[in-house]
């Protein structure tokens, strides 16, 4: 490329920006900008509420991680049926409606109430995204938009959750009482859900209809190979993925300061919504590309992580280890968060979607539930354990997406054999 054509060609991807930045995925995005900012400033003091103030055991925690995240494997799978049925745009809003239960958690000093409506609250939260992200589908037709939209989605979902831990962070300097800090969620959430309202994909589609996918071309875009390798190395990533809250324990108690605490939650969240907003479009377009990214970006940066986190607490290094740790678990999500559901849309294209995205939540919470339980057994004998843990089952996530990447290579080639047909109709 000549220096003369720089210019053609910035203007070239500028125009491609434009066209899939269209108000649903505007209004799609910005709902799941408020939603983190609701929900992620409950989840960014529970275990600081849990644990410090209501002084119960780290495992308990994991047991609250554990169930909200496990439980949200029939409630993603439940989110997608229905969907099907009644519409995904219902499905999202009425979810949507619900998450503030979690808002109430702290009203009360008592353990199993707060974990109960953390856990409703949630529950709640995954029955709306299988919709949400069949939503966002319908709204970016072009499958080659889908990185891009994906990460724009998580950098503003991420971002709401940074701006949640920067409210949090003042209210716990400030020694703003968690009851208060928990319910000012509710109305981030509120706006959330509005903002969905103005969201006009996603309705019902009746079953004589064709895919709702353009890239579908009618009949000859079914499944493709390449869903049952990234649904099993999404549940490992579920297994090494515990809950944040952990590395904000970590870090509150290395440092000796829950600022420390709020601060890494922070940093997380920074990281993870940058990382979305700017690899999202350089994650590659084709199935085996994202494959390779997936693995050699998201899941080993999660080991990585895992690594950093179980040194820092064992040595007793200082914090600044732990958050170069936390920041690379940010970097791992939002490159998960981006190249996982741009591939299911891929590979389940059309009326498979909400089916495919219903799948990957559950496998995804299947890990999470157990992982989050073995965390918090390992933790209360050393954070060490449990981040050791993590680090060793993140290898296992990775190597499985690595070795799919030959038939994410067949996968590409059916695609551009059904492509071309297609190309010569029109």
């Amino acid at each position: 490329m000549t220096t003369e054509d720089l210019p053609e060609a910035s203007a070239a991807s500028e125009r491609r920006s434009v066209r899939w930045r269209t108000r649903n995925v505007w209004a799609i995005s910005l709902s799941a900008f408020f939603s983190d900012t609701g929900y992620q400033a409950v989840w960014a003091g529970f275990p600081l509420f849990l644990v410090l103030e209501l002084h119960q055991p780290v495992w308990e925690f994991g047991l609250a991680s554990a169930l909200a995240y496990g439980g949200g494997t029939l409630f993603a799978w439940l989110g997608a049926l229905l969907g099907d049925r009644i519409g995904h745009r219902r499905v999202a809003i009425g979810g949507n409606a619900l998450i503030p239960l979690l808002s109430l958690s702290a009203l009360w000093a008592n353990p199993a109430a707060a974990i109960g409506l953390l856990c409703a609250g949630w529950w709640a939260r995954n029955l709306r995204t299988p919709s949400r992200r069949v939503m966002l589908v319908e709204a970016a037709p072009d499958e080659a938009d889908r990185s891009s939209v994906f990460g724009f989605l998580h950098a503003l979902d991420i971002g709401g959750g940074a701006l949640a831990g920067v409210y949090v962070l003042i209210a716990v300097v400030e020694h703003v009482a968690f009851s208060w800090i928990f319910l000012a969620s509710v109305l981030p959430l509120s706006a959330a859900t509005f903002s969905l309202t103005l969201c006009s994909t996603g309705r019902a589609v009746p079953k004589h209809a064709e895919p709702s996918d353009p890239g579908a071309s009618g009949s000859r875009r079914t499944r493709l190979p390449g869903a049952v390798p990234l649904l099993t190395a999404s549940a490992l990533f579920g297994f090494t993925y515990y809950s944040v809250g952990f590395p904000i324990l970590t870090t509150a108690q290395g440092s000796g300061d829950r600022a420390f605490g709020i601060g890494a939650f922070l940093l997380f969240n920074v990281v993870s919504a940058a990382t979305g907003y700017l690899m999202g479009p350089r994650l590659g377009s084709g199935i085996a590309e994202r494959f390779r990214a997936l693995g050699a970006f998201g899941y080993l940066f999660a080991v990585v992580g895992a690594v950093l986190l179980a040194v820092g607490a064992a040595a007793h290094l200082t914090v600044g280890v732990l958050l170069v740790g936390v920041a690379a678990l940010g970097f791992s999500l939002g490159v998960v968060t981006t190249v996982e559901p741009a591939l299911m849309s891929v590979l389940r294209p059309g009326r498979e979607a909400g089916r495919g995205f219903g799948a990957l939540g559950a496998s995804r919470s299947v890990g999470l539930f157990l992982g989050n339980l073995i965390m918090g057994l390992l933790y209360t004998r050393g954070a060490d354990w449990a981040y050791g843990y993590a680090a060793v089952v993140g290898i296992a996530a990775t190597i499985v997406v690595l070795g799919a990447v030959p038939v994410a290579r067949r996968a590409d080639e059916r695609v551009r054999s059904q492509a071309g047909p297609a190309a010569d109709e029109r």
